[in-house]
């Protein structure tokens, strides 16, 4: 055991006490030591790191690891309550050194969270660090942060960011992060089931990419418009459209963008009943993601296998590639994918007579999709929990809640998937020897 001398450390048994120590210094006194702070941690840190390029779209990973960033987020409050209060003391020069340097390691201390998947600090962060730049550069820092809040399943606070950036990038001129944000909003709206608005402001995403010429983001808007014609049953259109983007994906060398296009395009081949196909495009999407070390589109990928699995009556193989996928995915705090793979879990348990389980896991599902917003697999799922409810003998009950997962669906405009669920509910109910649902229950 190690002992602390007592005079060489200092112990606060209250976080008051240490509070009011340190509002006893005057101001300046204070400055001077987070000043003195800085220059310590930073020395001792490997002194100061490469300062970041300038803040543009898609060059987070300009920003490689330096043996500072633990304490980058330390070493930015030292520098902003140095310059802070020591502004006429240091004069200009030293304050705005100050500045640069507290700018510097909040994008250090950026990176860092986003590594160790710390969402929250992550968009507090990102929020923050918008206030110290103007322009295009502030309207990417807030698109950042919206895409984490959208990742972490707070829809309307992530639409509010996005919207937020969007305005500052147009006041900027920058055609091409305009587009690029417009897509992020579609793809928000597309999964807060308003398929109208996704699917027209895809489009409008996509004019601005072939207006710039920009292949890569051309790819990606493709490959998000295909997602929403699928979703519509437009199945024949978001075919070609999948596989267009994947050709321009590759093309563009973009290896994260081509794998979810994979993933994707798997999804509709496993709608579409075509398995073997299904299986390809995700074992090559995974291929990809694991090269790459892209962990949240590998929890995704997983989940569709998992699936793919289930579907095709593998079930053991299904459950271990599930709990595989669930790990990875809360790992990394998606709570939107964590939902949709706790409810497909939960179709897998009912299948083979785990209640219990099942019961658990459809309503951890359903709270989730309900918390974020994710209409789609609310009614997907609620109509799996339906069917759930009439194999354990509660058919009334079932009835209610297949229609109201039916009313989801149709006021999002998911044809394939209401179709889908009517198809599996008129199955369950002859079996049941019971009245379709969408016909009117017996006097």
């Amino acid at each position: 055991m190690s002992v602390v001398n007592a005079e060489s450390a200092y112990l606060f048994r209250h976080a008051v006490l240490r509070d009011a120590a340190y509002q006893l210094q005057l101001p300046g006194d204070r400055a001077r030591l987070h000043a003195l702070a800085f220059a310590v941690i930073e020395e001792l840190a490997g002194d100061r790191p490469p300062e970041p390029k300038t803040l543009r779209l898609r060059e987070a990973e300009d920003v490689r690891p330096h043996p500072s960033d633990p304490f980058a987020l330390d070493l930015a409050d030292h520098a902003r309550l140095a310059g802070a209060g020591l502004g006429n003391e240091l004069g200009s020069a030293q304050v705005r050194k100050m500045r640069t340097a507290e700018k510097c390691y909040l994008r250090r201390a950026i990176e860092f969270t986003i590594r160790h998947f710390q969402n929250d600090e992550t968009e507090r962060l990102w929020k923050s660090y918008a206030e110290h730049v103007t322009g295009a550069e502030r309207g990417e820092a807030l698109r950042r942060a919206g895409l984490v809040a959208q990742r972490t399943g707070r829809s309307a606070v992530a639409e509010a960011l996005l919207e937020a950036a969007l305005v500052q990038i147009r006041k900027a001129g920058d055609r091409r992060a305009e587009g690029n944000a417009l897509g992020n909003l579609a793809s928000l709206y597309s999964e807060t089931g308003r398929s109208g608005l996704a699917e027209r402001t895809h489009l409008e995403a996509l004019a601005i990419h072939r207006e710039v010429g920009d292949r890569g983001l051309e790819g990606i808007e493709l490959g998000n418009l295909a997602m929403v014609y699928a979703d519509a049953g437009r199945v024949e259109l978001a075919e070609r459209t999948h596989l267009e983007a994947i050709a321009i994906r590759h093309e563009a060398g973009d290896r994260r963008s081509e794998g979810i296009g994979l993933g994707n395009l798997a999804l509709l081949y496993g709608d579409t009943q075509r398995f073997e196909l299904a299986e390809r495009c995700i074992a090559q999407a995974l291929a990809i993601h694991r090269e790459i070390g892209n962990r949240r589109s590998e929890g995704v990928a997983l989940g569709s296998l998992a699936g793919l699995y289930s579907d095709t009556g593998r079930l053991e193989l299904a459950e271990r590639t599930f709990g595989e996928a669930l790990a990875i995915i809360r790992q990394v705090g998606d709570r939107r994918f964590e939902g949709m793979t706790l409810g497909n879990l939960a179709v897998l348990y009912a299948d083979t007579g785990r209640f219990d389980l099942a019961e658990r896991g459809f309503s951890q599902a359903l709270s989730i999709h309900e918390e974020i917003g994710n209409r789609t697999y609310q009614g997907g799922h609620l109509a799996d929990y339906a069917l759930f409810q009439l194999v354990r003998g509660q058919a009334d009950l079932a009835r209610e809640t297949w229609r109201e997962a039916a009313e989801i669906l149709r006021q999002i405009g998911d044809v394939r998937a209401l179709q889908l669920i009517t198809r599996n509910m008129h199955e369950e109910c002859s079996r049941a020897g019971v009245p379709p649902f969408d016909e009117p229950a017996p006097r």
